[in-house]
This record gives C-alpha cells, sequence and structure tokens, in this order.
C-alpha cells in the first residue's frame, strides 16, 4: 500500500529530516495519531518534497484545524437539522484492501434550496466534518487490521445531475469545498469513481477541475456502463450496497443502505431562512463596486463579545474583523491584525449572525469586503452590539468612567 515511510529514497529520508526539525515547534498542536511521518510525508508528497512550500502548507492546516475547531468538530458539533436531512453522501463499507468508502449522491440534491436554508460556512464546516470522519474511520480501521490505512476510496454517483447543480453559487461553493479537501487533506484520496454520467457531466467537471491537483485528476475513473462489474472488481460484494450491484443491505431490507448514506430530496421551503428570519436592522451600509466598508467598536477590557447580525441586497460579501494595535506592540500603532479572518458570505440568502469574544482590550474594525466585485455594488443591513460578559466586568467600566471624570474635573 503507498505511503509507507520505508518506499522513501535517500534523498526524500534526508528531506523528510529537515522537515521535522523545520516543523518541530508546531507538532505537539496535532492531535497525537498525526504527529508522526506519515502525516508529514502526506504534505511533502503533496508539494513534491519541496521543504519551504510543504511548510507553508501544514502551518496553514494548523490555522485551519483551530479556525474551524476540528478536534470537537466530530463530537461537539451538529450541522443544522437542514443539512443533516438533505445534504447527500455518507460512509459505507470497505474495499478489498480496508480503506473506507464515500459515497456523494448528486442527483437528487437540492444545492438552491441548501443555500437558502443554511449559510455557507455550516456547509463547508459539515464537508470538513464528513473529512474528519473518514480520516477517523482510517484510523480505526488502521487498528483493527494492524497496518496503516491512509487513503479512501469515492464513488460519485452523478445519474440525474442537470442544469441546477450548475447554478453558480453552488459550483463557487462545491470548488471551495474542492480547495479545502487539496490544501488540508492530501494524500487522502486512493481512488474515485464516475457512475451514471449523464452527456453535462463533461460540462460540470470543466467547471471544477482546476481546483484538482494534477495527482487527483489522475485518481478519478469515470466508469461506462459496466460500472457495476468495475465497482466489484475493487470492492467485495458484501461491502458494496445491493443498489450498487453488491450484496449489503439495511437491517430493514433497503437496498440503498440509507441508514449509512443520505440520498437527499428536494427541500421544503419552509427551512429558507431569508423568509423566516425577521430582522430589523439598525443601520445599512452601500459598498461600492470593488471597494470596502468598515466601522470600528472600542472594547475597554477584555471578556467583552462582539456581535453582528446583517443581509445583503445584490450578492455575496466579505466579513472579516480586525484589531488596531496599540504603540508597543510588535507593529506599528494603526496597523491591523486580523483576529476573524476574512470570509465570503451568502448573506443576500441567508442572514449572517456571529459573535466574536475579544481576548483584548482595543480598537475593533469590521470590515464588509466588496473589493473582489468589480461589477456590483452590494447593500449591507446589519447592526453590532458589543455585550459585557458579567457583572464584575461591569464594575471594572464604572472604574474606568470614575477615573475619566475625575481625571476630568482636574
Amino acid at each position: 500500500m503507498s505511503g509507507r515511510v520505508g518506499d522513501l529514497s535517500p534523498k526524500q529520508e534526508e528531506a523528510l529530516a529537515k522537515f521535522r526539525e523545520n516543523v518541530k515547534d508546531i507538532l505537539p498542536q496535532f492531535p497525537s495519531y498525526s504527529q508522526d511521518d506519515y502525516m508529514l510525508l502526506r504534505f511533502l508528497r503533496a508539494r513534491c518534497f519541496n521543504l519551504q512550500k510543504s511548510e507553508s502548507m501544514l502551518r496553514k492546516h494548523l490555522e485551519f484545524r483551530k479556525h474551524i475547531d476540528s478536534d470537537n468538530v466530530l463530537e461537539k458539533w451538529q450541522p443544522p437539522e437542514v443539512v443533516q436531512k438533505y445534504l447527500s453522501g455518507g460512509l459505507c463499507g470497505y474495499d478489498r484492501e480496508g480503506c473506507p468508502i464515500w459515497y456523494d449522491v448528486i442527483g437528487p440534491l437540492d444545492p438552491k434550496g441548501l443555500l437558502f436554508s443554511a449559510s455557507k460556512q455550516d456547509l463547508m464546516k459539515t464537508k470538513m466534518r464528513d473529512c474528519e470522519r473518514m480520516h477517523q474511520e482510517c484510523r480505526k480501521q488502521s487498528e483493527k487490521l494492524g497496518r496503516r490505512v491512509e487513503e479512501v476510496v469515492m464513488i460519485y454517483d452523478v445519474e440525474g445531475l442537470g442544469l441546477k447543480h450548475l447554478w453558480k453559487p453552488a459550483v463557487d461553493l462545491y470548488c471551495e469545498v474542492l480547495q479545502m479537501f487539496e490544501d488540508n487533506y492530501p494524500e487522502a484520496l486512493k481512488r474515485l469513481f464516475v457512475i451514471k454520467a449523464p452527456k453535462l457531466f463533461p460540462v460540470a467537471y470543466n467547471l471544477v477541475k482546476h481546483f484538482l491537483s494534477e495527482d487527483t485528476r489522475r485518481k478519478i475513473i469515470v466508469v461506462g456502463d459496466n460500472w457495476k462489474e468495475v465497482l466489484q472488481k475493487y470492492i467485495p460484494a458484501e461491502e458494496l450496497p445491493k443498489y450498487y450491484g453488491g450484496t449489503q443491505i439495511d437491517p430493514d431490507g433497503d437496498i440503498k443502505c440509507k441508514s449509512k448514506i443520505n440520498y437527499g430530496g428536494d427541500i421544503p421551503k419552509s427551512y429558507y431562512l431569508r423568509d423566516q428570519v425577521q430582522q430589523n436592522y439598525e443601520q445599512s451600509a452601500n459598498v461600492s463596486r470593488g471597494s470596502s466598508e468598515q466601522m470600528e467598536y472600542e472594547i475597554l477590557f477584555p471578556g467583552c463579545v462582539l456581535r453582528w447580525q446583517f443581509q445583503t441586497d445584490g450578492g455575496d460579501i466579505g466579513f472579516g474583523v480586525f484589531r488596531k494595535t496599540k504603540a508597543g506592540e510588535r507593529q506599528k500603532a494603526g496597523e491591523m491584525d486580523e483576529v476573524l479572518l476574512t470570509e465570503r458570505y451568502n448573506s443576500h440568502m441567508v442572514p449572517e449572525d456571529g459573535t466574536l469574544t475579544c481576548t483584548e482590550a482595543g480598537t475593533y474594525v469590521l470590515r464588509f469586503d466588496n473589493t473582489y466585485s468589480y461589477i456590483h455594488a452590494k447593500k449591507v443591513s446589519y447592526t453590532v452590539e458589543v455585550l459585557l460578559p458579567d457583572r464584575g466586568s461591569e464594575e471594572k467600566i464604572q472604574k474606568l468612567e470614575d477615573k475619566l471624570e475625575s481625571s476630568l474635573s482636574l
């Protein structure tokens, strides 16, 4: 099986040793099962053993894990109900070498319904959670089989792929998911089988292939009418749902194994958030094309919480939070640290609601970013609050105000 440490050439062994030394400061921040040469090799191979590029990739991956709280996402986070019910896919069975198999069922998927019913960030986090589930399943198989299982097999059932799946916001989201997978789960794909491909498939593939590495593209196998025979060549019949040519069925006799694979479906409009959430926003701003708008909030002491709610007309918007640095900090006074990474939010479809606990006092800047759009201006309606953490903190504010009043009276 590929991925063994012993398969390295002398030059690759040397690169691995150097890489381990270069990143030793961050290795303890990864889960214990990831602190080994197998993890390091995945990132080295993804960047063709270029030490600088591999290190940059691994450090960005660590920031990604912190940003989405990946260590707790499987046990402590649940996707919104609509996502659990209608986002298709699932883990089911193992190939002949014990690698887990993930199914994506495209036809019944309702992309517009999902994007009107859940935030893009929740959908992205769900896909990341799926990646963590696959990674966890590989670990379980490694323990069970007594040998390293590093890769997953994917089966894409694209029967019913239609123009609704090529809706631009849906394609944009899918491209972000692919980029996330390529950047953070390198060398995790063994094979990807595309089955029941309609004539529209080459068009769909052309829209997303630029986000796939050359190595990933080589692992994609588009299977013809003999797809059942091909799958059985790689997967034992008892590990393959009867619906896909095997013998596996659910305890209730369901040949699609719906207890493991979600098949999606049309989403009732009762889930659509924009129609349900009636929010009276306190302020609004017009963000011109190619520009940004920002507003400042003074946080007097650590522990305060910034809360924001916004929605847009005219399209999505970038949003991020920064803190102005003070004199004596490592940057010049007035420069800004990004404390909440800027992302594009589909707030024209789903109203956005978020919070940030301010770990430091200072001036915080909320920025609506439309610099990527050279055609469309956006109208943003928003409300921002500063929430106090507790009564003790209120007493601190009172002392600050008293001190300020006394200084003014002098």
